[in-house]
């Protein structure tokens, strides 16, 4: 069976944002507006997620 993944997309700046949120989203390999990763379905994305979520848009992969 595949491991489980996560799309996720940036669909808001980071500029505003608290410097640690845009560390956090840097650090998912999100660099620009409306790119697309796909991420491990683990804790430790979804703690992220769950931080920065507001900036984000998550899907099933």
């Amino acid at each position: 069976m595949a491991e489980k993944t996560l799309k996720v997309t940036l669909v808001k700046s980071p500029c505003g944002a608290v410097p640690k949120h845009r560390r956090t989203v840097e650090a998912m390999g999100l660099s620009k507006m409306h790119k697309t990763v796909t991420l491990p379905d683990n804790d430790a994305t979804r703690g992220q997620i769950r931080q920065v979520g507001y900036m984000l848009k998550v899907e099933e992969a």
